[in-house]
């Protein structure tokens, strides 16, 4: 069953949808589980169709890890060409801590994908210059934080900075366009927020993880570990500069990062005179800040940091040096 208490809450969304809705860990709806519901939402579906089993439990995960592979395999193949694709969806499927989660119910698959997708349509919106392709990466975003809370949230500053310097339109609408993307992110994110906080409470079941019944406590005090002013079981070494090398950390995840962060830094010098929209500087700027923002975010992170948590983290510049097939989109600016 995985994670048996994300299997509970499974079985009782594919009896309830109450339950479903709420993210409840019993069909009666007593109690939620102590993360917003959106990872639960495809596994209860599929119970629902199929019937509660394992299969029913863990295929959306595998699933997921397929299109996650899928995603950057695609997104790198318009980037860098098609053999740098092929290395970064191999070391994509075959990081160990992904082989783990892309097979196990806890929230972090899911929220790969969703961000994942968010990097898909925000990568459209620089090749069109769309505000809507763009509101759309806001949205799926906001969508990625009912999966896992502000874990989601770490690669807004990536996605922004990357679509307010390698944009096509001029600055003045650049900048209205990230504002039309926070708004989606906002409305995406907030409208199950809303609802669960408008419900009365009486009818509604106790979110868990929270000290008073409130989603927006559960945010805050799950979230605290990131500000570095919660402390918690210590899963994944002490927090510092080095923590993603450590004996908790350094085999599931870090295997690539120092050849990531040679090919980052190359690629920035190699692209260091092209015209600001340079999608090749875009692509360093975008994998190569959203590793890094992780990577800071799990290293110095004071509260509970499990290891499974960098499945999220996956490192892919470091197909830098790799010469790039000719495409549609060469040469344009």
């Amino acid at each position: 069953m995985g994670n048996s208490y994300y299997a509970a809450a499974i079985k009782s969304g594919s009896v309830s949808w109450k339950a479903f809705f709420f993210g409840s860990l019993d069909p009666g709806s007593f109690i939620t589980v102590d993360k917003l519901p959106a990872s639960l939402w495809a596994p209860e579906l599929f119970a629902r169709v199929f019937g509660f089993s394992s299969w029913s439990i863990l295929m959306p995960q595998a699933l997921a890890g397929v299109a996650s592979v899928l995603i950057v395999y695609r997104l790198v193949r318009c980037w860098m060409g098609e053999v740098a694709a092929l290395l970064a969806g191999l070391a994509m499927a075959l990081t160990p801590i992904a082989v783990v989660m892309f097979r196990f119910n806890n929230p972090d698959a899911f929220l790969t994908l969703f961000l994942l997708l968010a990097a898909w349509a925000l990568w459209a919106a620089l090749d069109k210059g769309s505000t809507w392709k763009l509101a759309g990466a806001g949205a799926l975003v906001g969508v990625a934080f009912i999966a896992k809370m502000l874990e989601a949230l770490v690669v807004l500053p990536v996605f922004a900075l990357v679509y307010l310097v390698c944009g096509r339109p001029r600055l003045v609408r650049r900048i209205v366009q990230v504002f039309v993307a926070a708004a989606a992110l906002i409305v995406s994110s907030g409208w199950w927020i809303a609802i669960v906080e408008l419900w009365p409470k009486a009818s509604r079941p106790y979110i868990g993880g929270s000290s008073n019944n409130s989603v927006f406590n559960l945010i805050f005090s799950r979230s605290a570990g990131y500000l570095g002013s919660a402390g918690g079981p210590n899963f994944s070494g002490n927090a510092g500069w080095l923590r993603m090398f450590n004996q908790e950390l350094g085999g599931q995840i870090s295997w690539l990062i120092p050849l990531a962060l040679v090919g980052l830094v190359a690629g920035l010098w190699m692209t260091l005179r092209r015209p600001r929209s340079d999608r090749r500087r875009a692509g360093f700027l975008l994998w190569g800040g959203w590793s890094l923002l992780f990577l800071l975010a799990f290293s110095f992170a004071k509260g509970v940091l499990h290891p499974y948590y960098t499945v999220v983290s996956r490192s892919l510049p470091g197909g830098a040096g790799r010469r790039r097939r000719r495409d549609p989109l060469a040469g344009r600016p």
